[in-house]
């Protein structure tokens, strides 16, 4: 079976671009193929179900400050095509947005099914095929073809003029692309949250707070240098973010927590997922000024206990686990608290420090950094630069960005692009 465009991979970028290609040229034999038994699983668990499908970042130069690896190459793709065309298509096609208070944009039906039930009705509309069970196990040029390509896959062997792969993350796909001469950055995960055993944080999963994040350099050792080094760094702050924290059941989560996931994914895979981080919970304010805080109100409440006074904004059961890190109990009054309880208090509060000791994945939404060298990649139509009519869209390519819809805003664009030059005979 011969096609005008294969498209290997059935998940939102797939979908998009093929809808896109029919949409502009009907004539045209457009195929799925996918490699499961079921199309766009992961929009199915995006979002908790509901589907971020974009952010409502409408500025293409502020919009790129969101992606770890692309930033520079996505800007001059969200010039031609970003969240405000992604929320256009949606709504013209009768499926409205909205916004939350974090920017992120979801249907309004809160449901990903509704993203899935309509980009399957409207591809059977517009006569795409969409071949289940069908993993592709080579990818090749036809050689005297006009830069055709040959496909094959567990089932049969197929000709496309043009092909775009939008995998995603799938080793295989990348090995065959390797094969044909492309650079792949080897894959690491990229949003994911820390997992910590410490009795400060433990117990209290549900806890959420704004605080201020820092990753700490590894304390180097070298057996072969026997002299003392004075102005060695043992605490160098490699990356920092602040935003809310959630403490869970293993560890710490939530926006601040992810974004450092996303911008050190290489460097904290090169780490074992084994490192330091520091935390204030309190970023408005420095030891030394919770220190003088806490010293005006053992003055002003000498009567009350300190566990039970909460004197700052902070969650009761995080202030109460701190303070007892700090040495005071239950019974410990301001009267009489010392001051090196209280200076240990304010360092819990704005320099606590925790050993991270590996990872989880963030809900379902497993994201990773690598894919196809950037360089190799034309991204006014993202075709290769190496090989003719073979295209490229979503994660397939070394591109990821932080959670909140930026990830398939990534997709929706590299498929649109490629789908305008995919679609001219």
């Amino acid at each position: 079976m011969n096609y005008d465009v294969i498209i290997i991979g059935g998940g939102a970028a797939g979908f998009y671009s093929a809808i896109h290609i029919a949409e502009a040229n009907p004539r045209m034999r457009i195929a799925i193929f996918e490699r499961g038994k079921s199309v766009l699983e992961k929009v199915k668990v995006s979002g908790g179900g509901r589907c971020n499908v974009t952010h409502a970042e409408f500025d293409p130069g502020e919009m790129v400050n969101n992606y770890p690896r692309g930033a520079k190459e996505l800007l001059g793709p969200f010039h031609t095509y970003c969240s405000g065309d992604t929320v256009a298509f949606f709504e013209k096609r009768g499926i409205p947005l909205k916004i939350e208070s974090d920017g992120r944009m979801f249907p309004t039906s809160n449901s990903s099914q509704t993203i899935i039930d309509f980009f399957i009705k409207e591809t059977e509309r517009l006569g795409v095929a969409i071949l289940r069970h069908s993993s592709v196990v080579d990818i090749q040029p036809i050689p005297d073809s006009s830069h055709s390509w040959q496909v094959k896959t567990i089932k049969a062997t197929y000709e496309a003029k043009k092909v775009l792969v939008a995998t995603g993350s799938n080793p295989k796909i990348w090995n065959l692309l390797e094969q044909l001469g492309h650079t792949i950055e080897p894959p690491v995960p990229s949003l994911f949250t820390f997992n910590i055993k410490d009795e400060r944080i433990g117990g209290i999963p549900g806890v959420s707070t704004l605080a201020y994040v820092e990753i700490l350099a590894k304390r180097a050792f070298n057996p072969k240098i026997t002299i003392q080094l004075k102005s060695q760094k043992t605490d160098q702050v490699l990356m920092s973010a602040q935003g809310p924290i959630l403490v869970t059941h293993w560890g710490l989560s939530g926006p601040a927590i992810l974004k450092l996931s996303a911008w050190g994914a290489k460097l904290l895979n090169e780490y074992n997922y084994s490192f330091r981080i520091r935390i204030n919970w309190l970023p408005e304010f420095n030891m030394g000024s919770v220190l003088s805080y806490l010293m005006e109100i053992k003055e002003i409440e000498p009567k009350k206990t300190v566990l039970r006074t909460k004197a700052l904004q902070i969650p009761r059961r995080l202030w109460t686990n701190l303070a007892r890190a700090a040495g005071i109990d239950e019974e410990t009054k301001w009267a009489t608290v010392n001051k090196a309880q209280l200076q240990k208090f304010a360092d819990q509060l704005t320099q606590c420090e925790f050993n991270v000791e590996g990872k989880s994945t963030f809900k379902e939404e497993f994201v990773t950094a690598g894919g196809v060298d950037l360089k190799e990649i034309n991204f006014k139509s993202y075709e290769s630069k190496l090989l003719p009519n073979l295209f490229f869209a979503g994660e397939v390519i070394n591109v990821d960005a932080i959670t909140g819809g930026f990830n398939f805003q990534n997709a929706w664009t590299s498929a649109y692009i490629a789908a305008k030059t995919m679609c001219i005979d």
